[in-house]
């Protein structure tokens, strides 16, 4: 239904970015790179998947046209719906997703939370033909790394993301603690989530 949204970035979470667009702000949910390369206030263009449920209508957003068909070619998977196509894409990024499905690595796959082996195999098996076929550049993400230690603010960001994805406050609490102390304090929200989320 909508094909992307343009217009200014006014709020941004881990895993949240609400655009406004002529006068209307529409809530998006995201990966994890995206709002790490977006700054409030300023013009950005995400392309968005309308998920439409009997309980919910929920729009998910992509920084390049080749992550979006990526979510799609996830969620044509049998048992793979919305919430853990964005994990998935949360947790690993798009060209080490891209690389695992053609390569047949499940181990990768299944490091994914809420993914267990016969899912990791289901995506594979039904999307292996389609990647290999697609450009492995195309998805390519660039991660940027701070050099500043971390402040409270990444912290809470982190288990605010956490927290999005169904994990406890609490839990959430723990494991970006524990992220924090085996990988040290340099390290972005996208990165402790995804720690997170391959310890967890």
């Amino acid at each position: 239904m909508y094909a992307y949204i343009k217009g200014v970035l006014v709020q941004k979470e881990a895993m949240l970015a609400v655009i406004e667009a002529n006068g209307i702000a529409y809530e998006i949910r995201t990966p994890l790179n995206v709002t790490s390369n977006l700054s409030v206030n300023q013009p950005c263009k995400l392309f968005t998947y309308l998920s439409i449920r009997e309980d919910a209508h929920t729009l998910f957003g992509f920084l390049d046209i080749e992550d979006k068909k990526l979510f799609l070619h996830l969620i044509s998977v049998s048992g793979v719906g919305p919430s853990t196509a964005l994990m998935t894409l949360s947790s690993l990024t798009s060209n080490e997703l891209r690389e695992a499905i053609a390569r047949e690595d499940v181990r990768t796959i299944q490091s994914v939370k809420g993914i267990g082996a016969k899912t990791a195999q289901m995506i594979i098996v039904e999307l292996k033909d389609k990647i290999r076929k697609e450009n492995l550049q195309s998805g390519e993400i660039k991660e940027s790394v701070m050099n500043e230690y971390i402040s409270a603010s990444v912290v809470q960001e982190a288990v605010n993301g956490l927290f999005a994805l169904g994990i406890t406050k609490l839990a959430a609490e723990k494991t970006v603690q524990a992220v924090v102390k085996k990988y040290g304090h340099n390290l972005t929200v996208e990165q402790i989530i995804r720690y997170a989320l391959k310890t967890g």
